[in-house]
């Protein structure tokens, strides 16, 4: 009988990727990062809005309260407990500070953007009153 010789197979071994295909691939990121960040910083600006509308609310329910025990409004953020004046909010996104008129029997706050949240297009500066009255309103959710 004859003697059987193994010829070893050649394997076809192309692994990896194609200079196309990681090519593709890149472009598709891309595309998906150009769709997404702007909505994502959308979103970011809109819930740090969120801590500035939040302090505001609860700076009026001190003023409240300041009237209530003092017969009229302060300008003085310490005089409501807060550590400086004007008062800047706890993730540094805005500055909030008051005005007076009628002899300080009606107030306004006001929450200035600082920082990256400057770039909330039409909702820099947030006020609210001792009526309640919110603006601008289009920034204030409902």
């Amino acid at each position: 009988m004859g003697e059987k010789t193994i010829m070893p197979m050649k394997l076809n071994m192309n692994t990896g990727f194609s200079l196309i295909e990681l090519l593709i691939a890149v472009a598709i990121v891309g595309i998906l990062a150009a769709v997404a960040y702007p909505s994502y910083t959308s979103f970011v600006l809109t819930s740090n809005r969120a801590e500035g509308q939040r302090e505001l609310l609860r700076l009026a329910n001190l003023q409240e309260e300041t009237f209530i025990d003092r017969r009229s409004y302060t300008t003085n953020m310490t005089d409501l407990g807060m550590a400086n004046d004007p008062h800047i909010t706890e993730y540094n996104n805005y500055s909030i500070d008051a005005t007076i008129a009628n002899g300080g029997s009606t107030f306004i706050l006001t929450a200035t953007a600082q920082g990256a949240q400057t770039s909330d297009a039409g909702c820099t500066a947030l006020t609210v009153n001792e009526a309640g009255q919110k603006l601008p309103a289009a920034c204030w959710r409902q």
